[in-house]
């Protein structure tokens, strides 16, 4: 699993538990789900615009925007998954449902919590 993605959430949680002052996220946390589900949806609708507009340095910053914003969303919700389960889960669905022996995942989801 990529190190900066369970590093990210990880931090996401940590800010969760323990509020700074000044964080973006724990200011996300604070106005709640109502907020962080807005969030999510400008994220993703700026990430199809700049995809739809061939803009790929703006996309990619797009879909970084849009996966934190997905992961705070995960975090507030506690009941979701965390991203490890949500990586096996990607795992299945696009490589073994899949039989795509050329699949860009090359960790077995065996070792992921």
């Amino acid at each position: 699993m990529n190190d900066t993605l369970v590093n990210l959430y990880e931090t996401i949680l940590e800010r969760k538990a323990n509020q700074q002052e000044g964080s973006y996220t724990c200011y996300l946390f604070e106005k709640g789900l109502d907020k962080i589900l807005k969030k999510v949806g400008e994220e993703c609708s700026e990430t199809i615009i700049a995809a739809k507009n061939g803009e790929r340095q703006e996309t990619v910053g797009e879909i970084s925007d849009l996966i934190f914003h997905l992961f705070v969303m995960m975090a507030n919700l506690q009941r979701l998954p965390c991203i490890r389960k949500c990586y096996k889960e990607i795992f299945v669905h696009w490589y073994i449902q899949s039989g795509n022996k050329y699949s860009v995942m090359t960790e077995e989801p065996s070792s992921i919590q």
